[in-house]
């Protein structure tokens, strides 16, 4: 198993050039288990992915968006267990990039890294836009649909962002526990709110049903498949405690876990939420609402003072996934740089703050190019963040089915060992990586027929553009690119010879 965070991380000094181990290891032990679990909450963002993301999923489902949701989820959490049985067999940084190559082929594996390389800095404006919209609608309501301004105000959150990720890991995880429990807080007491007032009073949209969650209101052409690469963008972020470790206590085990409690937690929450939001405010207002939907929900459940709360909790949660998906795009940049995939420098860290202080400068500065060319398209706000879903929808598809596959692949001798190695290592990371495989290509097919350049341009046109620094780096990166399959470990690999007493001299 690699662990480079096992390092020591203060043993170097002087003024000559730094060792080029501790050029390679990040922070050990930075993030507790507790705190790893605090992570895949915040990573996949709940106030913030219900506040940008409820309008366009009830636009394309309208009351098929919670089941959207529901059979979404199911095959996600299958990949959560797919990420846990991986993490165990490599700790590495890359997590998925590293994973898919070693259990697939290691083209697959640099293609799933840089998948979510470019999934995270797309985000980066779909995370700053609703950022900066809650900030501005806050202080000055009347500019909210401003694109300019709303650019700027949530560049300017980016920014601190950035400042918490080249820090250190430990600063990152302090912050994370500060914002992610005030938000979680807020988002169970509305949650409560919302049912009580569904239950027992007049609301103006239809009475909730249990048809919701099956599959009557998501047909009709391309509704489902539509449906559910928004509800991928939903769930996605919990597999940042994977990206985390290598800096992670125990992180073998700790990063798994805390992607799959991570997944069922904010299942619940955008369940709950979208639910609500179907039976509280009209079809005309959720349409109108877009990015500032959570701000006109609170107004409906607790007039007056109800919407700046839950502004408050979006703000937060927008902040600190912003932080969370630096921390993936960073650490995978991190992980390419070290096997000389990409450029070496990307695999350098920071003296003292044991960052990818590199890395972290280039994602920010490539960011920063991306707010200035959303306001160039003279597209609204909108706009941006439906374009950037769709096509970030699609490149989560794309990694998530190769880790899926990786798994079976990689535990494929001991999947009938047992009731559970079967149910949780291979049926249900297989079923979650064809689900994800399908409404990949069945989405990308979609777009094309429905004329959506932009999307498909940005979703498929930047993983192809993945070829040009495989075939740049592929020789100097010969190590990554011949390394050894994923092997199993000892107690569950039936071909590995019986362990040998230690008691006995002669057998050692």
């Amino acid at each position: 198993m690699t662990q480079t965070s096992s390092r020591p991380d203060a043993s170097y000094g002087g003024g000559g050039p730094e060792p080029d181990e501790h050029r390679h290891a990040l922070k050990a032990d930075g993030v507790s288990a507790a705190g790893s679990i605090v992570m895949a909450v915040a990573g996949s963002a709940p106030a913030y992915s219900i506040a940008a993301t409820t309008a366009t999923l009830v636009g394309v489902a309208a009351l098929g968006a919670p089941a959207a949701l529901l059979w979404c989820g199911i095959p996600m959490l299958g990949i959560a267990w797919a990420f846990l049985y991986l993490g165990r067999l490599d700790v590495n940084a890359g997590a998925a990039y590293s994973w898919v190559a070693r259990a697939l082929h290691p083209i697959l594996g640099f293609l799933s890294g840089w998948a979510l390389v470019i999934s995270a800095t797309v985000f980066m404006i779909a995370g700053a836009l609703p950022a900066g919209s809650m900030t501005v609608s806050l202080f000055a309501p009347e500019q909210a649909d401003n694109t300019l301004l709303v650019t700027g105000v949530g560049a300017l959150w980016f920014l601190v962002m950035a400042a918490c990720v080249l820090f250190g890991v430990q600063v990152t995880a302090r912050a994370q526990w500060i914002m992610s429990v005030i938000e979680v807080g807020i988002l169970i007491v509305f949650a409560a709110l919302m049912i009580v007032r569904a239950a027992t009073t007049a609301h103006a949209g239809p009475s909730f049903s249990w048809d919701w969650l099956g599959f009557q209101h998501l047909t009709g052409p391309g509704v489902f498949v539509s449906a559910a690469l928004i509800a991928a963008f939903y769930f996605w972020g919990w597999d940042v405690s994977a990206n985390l470790n290598e800096e992670t206590k125990d992180g073998h085990r700790s990063a798994g876990s805390a992607g799959i409690i991570g997944v069922i937690i904010v299942f619940l929450l955008f369940e709950i939420f979208t639910i609500a939001t179907l039976v509280i405010l009209p079809e005309k207002k959720i349409e109108a609402s877009g990015a500032n939907l959570l701000s006109v929900l609170g107004d409906a459940v607790w007039p007056g003072i109800g919407g700046k709360i839950l502004v408050i909790a979006v703000a937060l949660s927008t902040i600190a996934t912003l932080e969370t998906t630096l921390i993936q795009v960073t650490r995978t940049l991190f992980s390419m740089g070290r096997d000389n995939t990409i450029p070496k420098i990307f695999g350098s860290i920071h003296r003292r703050w044991r960052t990818p202080a590199f890395a972290t400068l280039i994602v920010v500065g490539v960011s920063l190019l991306l707010f200035l060319g959303a306001n160039l398209l003279g597209q609204t706000v909108g706009e941006v963040l439906n374009n950037a879903i769709l096509s970030i929808g699609i490149q989560i598809a794309f990694y998530y089915t190769l880790a899926g596959v990786a798994v079976v692949v990689a535990y494929r001798r001991v999947l009938f060992a047992s009731a559970k190695n079967f149910i949780l290592i291979g049926l249900w990371p297989a079923v979650g990586a064809i689900f994800m495989g399908v409404i990949f290509v069945i989405g990308i097919v979609q777009n094309f027929q429905n004329d959506a350049i932009v999307v498909n341009g940005l979703g498929l046109g930047l993983i192809v553009l993945g070829l040009v620094p495989i075939l740049i780096f592929y020789r100097k990166a010969r190590e990554y690119y011949t390394r050894r399959p994923l092997e199993l470990p000892e107690e569950l690999d039936a071909a590995a010879p019986p362990n040998v007493d230690d008691r006995d001299p002669a057998a050692r």
